[in-house]
Parts: structure tokens; sequence; C-alpha cells
């Protein structure tokens, strides 16, 4: 399992929020690119960034940080929020991003999904964020009435790399991930499965590697700029 650090940017800055809500942001790190720099002295495989502001937007909001980023570290990047097009889609994988996530636009704009999949092959992930089972979408302002099961399996002809599971309710609260939702999603779909939510400990991890599906691995923000998660530890116990 691969530990994916995150670096959620607002107002370019480093942040973390509170179940999602951007009135409950903690500035981490006024310089995302040191911040990523740490990650990979750190032994940090990949980078998970989410552009927060262009989420609401749904636009790019954070490119500076993102370029400041890309250009700072050799380290494969994964790239979410406000990408609601090809053309922006093509531009930032031009730009250097490994990956680039698709939320709102996989509920929205499903032929989006699979015209990027067709195009850039391995290089679109989809983002599920869901609230008590159901997605949301919008930087998670709107709760749908599609279920997380339901739109994964939407794209499960489609070829994309990933879908990148968030229980919204664990998000930044540090109380634990939602394991049995997101092993239930991992073995009900062959896409790769990653986890994101509500990692605070290394107990955590080990939940998530022996929950009995296939994850291709977790997400975590908190936690490691809290100190609750030693990062050699971590990626050594996934690792094992």
């Amino acid at each position: 399992m691969i530990l994916y650090p995150a670096i959620d940017l607002k107002d370019g800055k480093c942040v973390r929020l509170l179940r999602g809500e951007m009135e409950a942001a903690t500035v981490f790190n006024d310089d995302p690119a040191a911040q990523a720099v740490s990650f990979e002295e750190a032994g940090c495989r990949w980078l998970h960034l989410v552009d927060l502001d262009g989420a609401f937007a749904g636009r790019p909001e954070n490119a500076d940080a993102v370029e400041a980023i890309l250009s700072a570290t050799s380290l494969p990047a994964q790239l979410g929020g406000g990408i609601r097009s090809m053309a922006t889609i093509g531009d930032w994988l031009d730009r250097g991003l490994a990956r680039v996530i698709l939320g709102t636009a996989a509920v929205r704009d499903p032929d989006l999904v699979r015209e990027a999949a067709r195009s850039f092959p391995g290089q679109i992930a989809v983002g599920i964020d869901a609230r008590k089972g159901m997605v949301a979408v919008a930087g998670w302002a709107e709760t749908t009435d599609i279920s997380a099961l339901e739109l994964a399996r939407r794209f499960e002809d489609a070829g994309v790399g990933a879908i990148i599971y968030t229980d919204i309710d664990c998000d930044g609260a540090l109380q634990g991930p939602n394991v049995e939702a997101t092993a239930a999603l991992a073995n009900a779909v062959t896409i790769p499965v990653i986890a994101s939510g509500g990692v605070s400990s290394l107990d955590d991890l080990r939940a998530l590697r022996t929950c009995g599906a296939p994850l291709n691995g977790v997400i975590s923000g908190r936690a490691i700029y809290d100190g609750r998660i030693d990062l050699v530890e971590a990626m050594a116990l996934l690792a094992d």
C-alpha cells in the first residue's frame, strides 16, 4: 500500500479542514512547495494535492502553488479540485501532474471521465466523496442521491486508474477511517481504491491494511502534520 501525504491548498497555503468545512481551516504551512520537499525527503513516493478553492469555484484557483510543488519535487502527484474540462485535464498533465482527479465531473459529466480515461490511460482518477454513503459534490457543499457504490460501478469499464474514496464525516476529525465502507467499495469493483478520511494513527493504517480488500493506498493529512503519524514508521508498516 502507498501512503499519500495530503497537501490541501487554500489561498495558496497548505491547510486542513474539519469535515470539509472551509471555515474550519487550519493553516499548517505557508509554503506548500517546502512541505512537498519535506515529504520527499522523508521517503514518500507520491503526493496528493487538493485545490480546495478550485473545488468550490469549478476552476483551478491554486495553480501557482501546484506549479511550485511540481517544480520543487520529483515525486509523482495527483490533483483534484475544480478540474472539469478536457482542456484543463490536458493542461495539468502537460505541466507534469501524474494523475488528475475528477470528482464533481464524475457525477455531472460522466462522459468527460470516460473521454479523459481513454485519452490519458492510467492518469485519471475518480474522487468519490461520501456523506453517510451518498456522494457529495462541489467541494462537498451538495449531497446527491447517488450512492458511492453506484457511482464507482458506473466507471468499471471506463479505464480509470484509481478511485479515491473519502468519508466526509471522518475527514480531518482524527477519529479513524470508515474501514468497513472503504473495504466494501474496494471489494465491489476492480478499480484500485485509495482510502481517505479520518486516518489518525498507525493502528488506523493497520486496520486498512488488513481490512480484507486490496487497497492501493491511503491518504493522510492532519495526522501527519500533527505528528500523530510518523511518516517513516507509516511507510514501513504499509510496505510490510
